[in-house]
């Protein structure tokens, strides 16, 4: 009982925090006059994705790989079967064609190169840093696509537009000739941001200590936790943002969303991770779920194509697919 209140502790904290740092980073970036399309991009692009991190990052330091690398591999699977199936069976998905040949084909291509990666079994600073340089590289590209004028945004865009949806007037910093616009403001600018990271931190600790201790009393491995239990826990920012946006019958956004948040996890978080605390890679990982990370990631780039659009009775499937994967890893009685 105590494990489980401390994971659902650690998974309020986790949210909560992440949203206040995320607002208090773009109001600070906005009084700096940086462009809200780099804004978008950036800051909120990455910082939606800071309970996946430090939850990551705090299990990699704390000698739980399983938890540390089931987190990014399990938060890609749930992506696509869980809240695109979730985010279909409320509204059926349109599909940009010039998107999914752009961002879906990245996000299969970083799945792979995870695959490739894991083979060698360590997540390692140079694997890191080829990640976060991959990572720059695909915003690059987004901004320049963007500047553009492309009819069809790129996923880290539309990663940032779902998450705004569901926050429109509470992201932005107030007018700058507006009372409380100067150095007031921005002291609530910088609170906002160190306290919601701080919150962030102590949410991971939490969530790592309750799945460890939750793992130990089931007699359940780590990887099977962080695959399933931690990985669908972090992703709840991305699991709301996604059905709000299906709900208001902007379901292209949710998948856009779930593309953006698959590339931000493996070049973002896996390469934070390995840089900040070199890990290894589990023996079960290696050898069957990275493996299912890049099979599903093939999937939505086949059942997107299908009419362009993903359905009602693709969505069942793909949540079918992601029971059907959890009895597979999950120990039987």
């Amino acid at each position: 009982m105590n494990d489980a209140l401390l994971i659902a502790g650690g998974l309020i904290l986790l949210v909560a925090g992440g949203e206040l740092f995320v607002r208090g980073a773009v109001q600070i970036a906005e009084r700096m006059g940086v462009s809200p399309l780099l804004i978008g991009l950036t800051l909120v692009g990455f910082g939606t994705s800071t309970p996946e991190l430090v939850t990551s990052v705090k299990a990699s330091l704390a000698d739980s790989p399983g938890i540390a690398v089931g987190n990014i591999v399990g938060s890609n699977i749930a992506n696509i079967l869980v809240i695109l199936g979730l985010a279909a069976l409320i509204t059926p998905i349109a599909v940009g064609r010039g998107a999914l040949r752009r961002d879906g084909t990245i996000v299969a291509a970083v799945a792979l190169a995870f695959t490739g990666v894991s083979l060698f079994g360590t997540l390692d600073r140079a694997v890191g840093t080829l990640f976060l340089l991959g990572l720059v590289a695909y915003v690059a590209y987004a901004w320049r696509e963007e500047r553009r004028g492309e009819p069809d945004h790129a996923a880290a865009f539309e990663k940032a537009q779902a998450f705004e949806e569901v926050h429109p007037s509470g992201l932005h910093a107030t007018n700058a000739s507006a009372p409380g616009a100067g150095w007031k403001g921005v002291a609530i600018s910088v609170g906002f941001a160190f306290g919601g990271l701080a919150v962030v931190v102590l949410g991971g600790g939490l969530l790592v200590d309750g799945a460890v201790g939750l793992a130990r009393g089931l007699g359940v491995s780590e990887t099977v936790i962080g695959l399933t239990i931690v990985a669908i826990g972090t992703s709840l920012p991305e699991l709301v943002t996604s059905v709000i946006a299906a709900l208001r019958r902007h379901a292209d956004v949710a998948l856009g969303n779930v593309l953006g948040s698959n590339i931000y996890n493996i070049l973002g978080i896996g390469g934070a991770t390995a840089l900040i605390a070199p890990t290894p890679i589990p023996a079960a990982i290696v050898a069957y779920d990275g493996w299912v990370m890049l099979g599903v990631s093939l999937l939505l780039l086949l059942v997107a194509r299908t009419g362009w659009r993903i359905g009602r009775r693709e969505g069942a499937g793909l949540l079918a697919l992601y029971a059907l994967y959890v009895w597979s890893i999950w120990p039987a009685a």
